[in-house]
């Protein structure tokens, strides 16, 4: 059975929760492949709205099994804290297995990300603060820790010793902070490892073992192309690819197991973070479509801020799409534009040195570009309780089509608003 990857198009922010949510009935499987608690997946179904973080967006569907592959950057206690809202909110017990493979979110890496954005000033880069960038250039340095590692008292020791020996240098004299105490953390990993233990497990033995036996398997990426640190508006990236082309590789499966790619975009534009932005709104113009979109509006699932706004950038969607290699496309939130009389979509960009173009380009020529809008009819309707493509109003049926030509991708998923029910096939 083929795997299907849910992916973001953009700077993330896109609504891949409620694809993830809404496709995950038709899945057994359910893989984070990368990132970490720095972004979350917004559901909402009859238990209430959900912003997971860590847990993969199949944790409210019985009988899926959830898995954390090696890929992500695992942060115990975060982990603890969205199992135990699952509970309090009356979610059954959801069947969840972390790889041993995976590496951990260390409290040192949390503290690093701080002090780091705040040297940085004026040019710091938007961080969650989440560790991060610390926690992967540990990863690559050979510095971080598995969660196999728990399990053995003195290896465990010797990885943080060994982790925070230049660390402390840093602290001592660039940051005048005081310096880590490698046996105090560890004794903190120990407790939570007896709590870990029942959902560590060799993942990528089992899902080679799923794939094999055909059973439907979904993997769903962190953030969007547009953060890829390869692929994206470096610097202002992530630290892991949020590429499908990296999900059988997070994940633990064959490179040739996925065929089907849905890049998920919203009807205009979002963004968390710093970064270009090429269609970004400002002021009163920005701010009533960020109060309209979404459930509560365009405020980041963890960190709370607001979202930067704009409109449908068909240009980095198109990029975007390409670079995710998507076979289709789901287009989510097309009901917020409904207060619109004409909706403006950016069709190419204008360089610093008068160019028009459709490519999406990198560095300073991103930096300088200038949207060129075209605009389309808006529908003046309300849409959140249309249930198929053809019952949309003409004008949201031409909006839809004239994107989907800009992209170059079939959009074959539609959403008009946030709950399962509200999204349709077309």
């Amino acid at each position: 059975m083929p795997v299907t990857a849910i992916v973001g198009a953009n700077w993330g922010d896109e609504g891949k929760g409620k694809i993830t949510d809404a496709l995950a009935g038709r899945s057994e499987v359910v893989v984070r492949f990368q990132g970490g608690s720095n972004a979350g997946h917004t559901i909402i179904n009859e238990y209430g709205k959900f912003a997971l973080h860590l847990l993969p967006s199949g944790v409210c569907r019985p009988g899926t099994v959830n898995v954390i592959g090696p890929g992500v950057a695992f942060h115990a206690g975060d982990f603890f804290a969205e199992l135990d809202e699952l509970a309090q909110r009356g979610v059954p017990t959801p069947e969840v297995k972390l790889s041993e493979r995976a590496q951990l979110v260390l409290p040192y890496h949390r503290l690093f990300d701080g002090l780091e954005e705040e040297r940085l000033g004026a040019r710091q880069f938007g961080s969650t603060k989440k560790g991060i960038a610390p926690f992967y250039s540990d990863k690559y340095l050979k510095l971080g820790v598995q969660v196999a590692d728990l399990f053995d008292c003195n290896r465990l020791l010797d990885r943080l010793q060994a982790g925070v020996e230049a660390k402390n240098v840093l602290l001592r004299h660039l940051y005048g902070k005081p310096e880590i105490d490698a046996s105090a953390i560890a004794e903190e990993l120990l407790r939570d490892a007896e709590r870990l233990e029942p959902y560590v497990c060799d993942t990528t033995e089992l899902l080679q073992e799923a794939w094999r036996n055909g059973r439907r398997i979904l993997v769903e990426g962190q953030l969007g192309a547009l953060r890829d640190p390869d692929h994206g508006i470096y610097p202002y990236s992530t630290s892991s690819s949020t590429l499908a082309g990296f999900a059988t590789v997070g994940a633990g499966l064959p490179p040739y197991a996925i065929d089907r790619v849905i890049a998920v975009t919203k009807a205009y534009s979002s963004c968390v973070g710093a970064g270009p932005f090429v269609s970004e709104l400002h002021g009163d113009e920005a701010e009533e479509l960020r109060k309209r979109g979404g459930d509560a509006g365009e405020y980041g699932a963890t960190t709370g801020r607001p979202r930067r706004v704009g409109w449908f950038d068909a240009v980095a969607t198109r990029y975007g799409a390409m670079v995710q290699g998507a076979t289709e496309i789901a287009l989510t939130n097309l009901d917020v534009l409904g207060y619109l009389d004409r909706i403006p979509v950016c069709v190419a960009y204008r360089t610093a040195d008068g160019e028009v173009s459709g490519r999406f380009p990198a560095g300073a020529r991103l930096e300088t570009a200038q949207p060129v809008l075209e605009t389309m009819p808006g529908w003046k309707t309300e849409i959140s309780d249309v249930r198929s493509f053809d019952d949309l109003p003409a004008e949201a049926q031409s909006y839809v089509r004239r994107l989907e030509e800009l992209i170059g991708v079939p959009i074959r998923q539609v959403s008009v608003g946030p709950r399962r029910e509200q999204l349709f096939e077309r």
